[in-house]
């Protein structure tokens, strides 16, 4: 992998103007995020035996040092807080494998999507030409890594590609059924209502068997619980959301569980995987944003709109455990001029 090294504070214009508050909230997220990958990856390094995948999962750990390592450095020189974030006493790098080795290729899958979700998202918000710079060279990197991570897959036939439909005879018009889905005559699905489908799933099984993980060994009673009935709703999610496929006589990618072993000695802090897990269910919740956006069967929108409340629920619940810890670090806020 091919990776231009960036150096901070050599462009002749913009790179003395303050940050705006949508490149301090981008930068504390890309800091955030990777210093949490950081410790997982490492982790995952310590029990992995496929040569390929752990190629793969060291590129994407040089990847979130050096994202870290330059974020820091835009941060120094704006006098702005290094964020608190995840340290080595957040992982233990002793703990047996949780994890067998294909499970990291999907893991790594689903958290390039996450991390291509912020940075594409920061691209059109950052005007400094340093960190717009950092944004675009991290948005190619980490699309660089995505390409192995697709790469793997297939090789290896870990995954199956999204589903075949026919190819139409002619541009289509939406007809006066175009809508429903309760009752009487309901359309196919359209090819975007499927794409969709397949991303929530596969999202969502990788998800599943993480979440599945961290509550085998969660130390904290109530955090175990959380996790617990996290596991159990998204795999109702994942059930509806495969059965709408297999309405049409589509097939949908398969569970992961599998994939995690029996231990239950924890390799990870309980403020680490609960960060985790509220990330992602966050991500869940941006996702079924893109869905309802392409989407036109009302019974379809039904389903996006029942599991949305259900994860916005979760993402509640860890947030109140995580202030009530004492351990939800914010991103900077405006002044209170209150």
């Amino acid at each position: 992998m091919k990776i231009k090294p960036i150096k901070v504070g050599t462009y002749k214009t913009s790179t003395n103007e303050p940050l705006t508050s949508a490149e301090m909230g981008k930068l504390w997220a890309t800091y955030m995020g990777n210093s949490m990958s950081k410790g997982i990856l490492t982790y995952y390094l310590q029990h992995v035996e496929d040569k390929d995948i752990k190629s793969l999962l060291e590129n994407a750990l040089a990847l979130c040092q050096e994202f870290m390592k330059t974020t820091r450095e835009i941060m120094e020189k704006d006098n702005f807080p290094i964020p608190i974030g995840f340290t080595d006493e957040d992982v233990n790098l002793g703990a047996p494998r949780l994890f067998r080795d294909e499970y990291y290729v999907h893991y790594l899958k689903y958290t390039a999507k996450a991390g291509m979700s912020i940075y594409n998202a920061g691209i059109p918000l950052v005007y400094r030409k340093d960190v717009n710079e950092f944004f675009k060279h991290i948005m190619n990197s980490t699309m660089e890594l995505f390409d192995e991570i697709k790469e793997i897959l297939m090789d290896k036939g870990l995954i199956m590609k999204p589903p075949f439909i026919p190819v139409p005879e002619k541009p289509g018009l939406a007809g006066e059924n175009f809508l429903t889905g309760f009752l009487g005559q309901r359309r196919p699905l359209h090819a975007l209502e499927i794409a969709h489908f397949y991303d929530n799933i596969e999202n969502n099984v990788t998800s599943k068997a993480l979440i599945m993980a961290f509550a085998q060994v969660a130390k904290d009673e109530k955090i175990r619980k959380l996790f617990e009935w996290g596991r159990d709703m998204t795999s109702a999610n994942v059930e509806n959301y495969m059965k709408k496929l297999y309405q049409e006589n589509l097939p949908a990618p398969s569970f992961l569980d599998d994939l995690v072993i029996t231990s239950t000695y924890s390799p990870f802090s309980d403020k680490l995987m609960l960060f985790h897990k509220m990330d992602m269910f966050s991500m869940k919740i941006r996702a079924f944003g893109n869905s309802v956006a392409v989407n036109g069967r009302h019974d379809v929108g039904l389903l996006y709109t029942k599991s949305f409340m259900k994860i916005s629920k979760f993402v509640e619940s860890a947030a109140d455990i995580m202030i009530e810890k004492g351990w939800m670090e914010i991103p900077p806020t405006a002044a209170d001029r209150g």
